[in-house]
């Protein structure tokens, strides 16, 4: 693809960064139905304890007779309730066997707690028994009646929520009245897969934004190829969910969520969106400013040493393209002799890269000798701490490549211009330079932006300086 079109491309935020801060759409909803269910059964277990007092054996304790005790019953059933995540949507919260198990299991730590704490004056087994079986009546009645008039309130077109169907035209009719039969969405809108390709998806993700959509249903065979996609809809707020599912997918960010019969992948959006990722720039700030700090001794000897090994300036500066196919300056230590991309053409027939997108040599006779030692420890790299600090790049990321490489990528390479660039990524710990085909790396890059997470960022910039210090792959 010629390189024109490049410097067309307005700026746009990284893939992974929201666009302001964005509260979790539907988040509202949600909170109201946790609140009304809470209420609910502190309701149900405040009766059933005066009902069980009122009824059972009288027996003098401070069970009976302190509010404080009973607050604490309150606590533990609701904690083990909502352990077992029974205040979720759908079908969990009307999970009455699990709920049933959730209610005994406590009132069994409730009385594991009485007998350990004050074994002589604990309520008689009267009232326990009737506490437990009330608890369980009156929770699961509270639980029916919640559905009931839930559901009669959506049959009127209340409390639903708002969504979008993304599918191939032939499995349009299916998905919806798959999504249908839930009984809480309304479809606002339908388009075909090729609504996320790279030259529509801004346009489709402004419109859900527009229209104030909730959740995203998508088919598999829409979104198999662009799983990155998923990362609009994360920073958007929109919770994603993936129909059908097969067994053998397993997206990694996904959770299972049952529709009527039909198990579906969801990828839940953030309570707020772009968090991780504004977490992630604060890092490479403080980062990079207290490196340059330390480091800038090491800077000077470095600078000091190519000055006497060979003519030439100290920092080797070039052309990378960055995110969203931005041009910027990378700033390296100069490692190779001055004119060393004049030489570049007449190596290219060495080219060890098999398909030559990227251009390696290994022995490259361009190198200088402090450029040797520079480049088997990465220290080469050093200087780029300058481009995170200014934004251009993150300490993890795929590569910045040189105009030549992306000068010959064909449309889909061009995923991994969608997140900052980094000084190290995946591709770097998982064999540098060791990796022979360029088709190889971009499988890297998109695993790392498909599965990318703070925790992820951490074990590649540990793993960086396990690989520097064996000299693994570099040359």
């Amino acid at each position: 693809m010629a390189l024109k079109t490049l410097s067309k491309v307005h700026f746009k935020p990284d893939l992974r960064s929201a666009r302001g801060t964005t509260i979790q759409r539907g988040l509202a909803i949600r909170f109201l139905r946790i609140v009304t269910l809470v209420f609910l059964d502190v309701i149900a277990l405040v009766i059933a304890w005066r009902l069980a007092v009122f009824y059972g054996t009288p027996l003098n304790s401070p069970w009976t007779e302190k509010t404080s005790f009973l607050l604490l019953v309150l606590a533990v059933e609701i904690g083990i309730i909502a352990a077992q995540e029974l205040y979720k949507a759908g079908t969990y919260r009307r999970n009455y066997p699990s709920l049933i198990k959730a209610v005994s299991l406590s009132e069994l730590f409730i009385l594991l707690i009485a007998f350990l704490y004050e074994p002589e004056s604990y309520i008689s087994r009267s009232t326990f028994l009737i506490f437990w079986f009330s608890s369980v009546a009156f929770i699961s009645t509270g639980r029916c009646i919640f559905d009931m008039i839930t559901t009669l309130l959506r049959k009127k077109g209340a409390i639903r929520y708002p969504v979008f169907l993304i599918s191939d035209t032939k499995e349009q009719e299916e998905h919806i009245r798959l999504i249908e039969q839930e009984n809480c969405y309304t479809v606002q809108g339908i388009s075909d897969s090729k609504c996320l390709d790279r030259a529509h998806r801004e346009e489709t993700l402004e419109s859900l934004r527009n229209q104030g959509i909730v959740e995203a249903f998508v088919s598999w065979n829409s979104i198999k190829n662009r799983l990155y996609v998923c990362w609009h809809f994360h920073t958007a707020g929109i919770t994603i969910r993936i129909l059908p599912i097969q067994s053998t997918v397993c997206h990694p960010k996904s959770v299972l969520w049952m529709i009527g019969e039909v198990p579906c992948m969801t990828i839940p959006a953030p309570i707020i969106a772009g968090s991780d990722f504004w977490v992630k720039r604060c890092f490479d700030l403080c980062c990079s400013i207290i490196l340059l700090l330390i480091l800038s001794p090491v800077y000077l000897l470095i600078a000091l040493l190519i000055k006497l090994d060979s003519p030439g300036p100290i920092f080797f500066k070039q052309d990378r393209i960055g995110l969203h196919s931005k041009k910027f300056k990378i700033w390296k230590f100069r490692t190779m002799v001055a004119d060393a991309e004049k030489m570049q053409k007449a190596l290219e027939t060495k080219n060890e890269i098999k398909d030559g997108v990227l251009f390696k040599l290994k022995n490259d006779p361009r190198i200088t000798k402090i450029g040797k030692i520079l480049r088997r420890y990465s220290l080469d790299e050093l200087p780029q701490l300058f481009n995170v600090l200014l934004g251009q790049m993150s300490l993890v990321g795929p590569r910045p490549l040189p105009i030549r490489d992306v000068e010959k990528f064909q449309t889909a390479h061009f995923i991994r211009q969608e997140v900052l660039p980094g000084i190290t990524g995946l591709w770097q710990v998982s064999g540098r330079s060791n990796i022979d085909n360029f088709e190889n790396t971009v499988k890297l890059d998109i695993s790392y932006i498909e599965n990318w997470s703070l925790w992820l960022d951490l074990k590649i910039l540990l793993k960086t300086v396990q690989v520097v210090l064996r000299k693994t792959g570099a040359y």
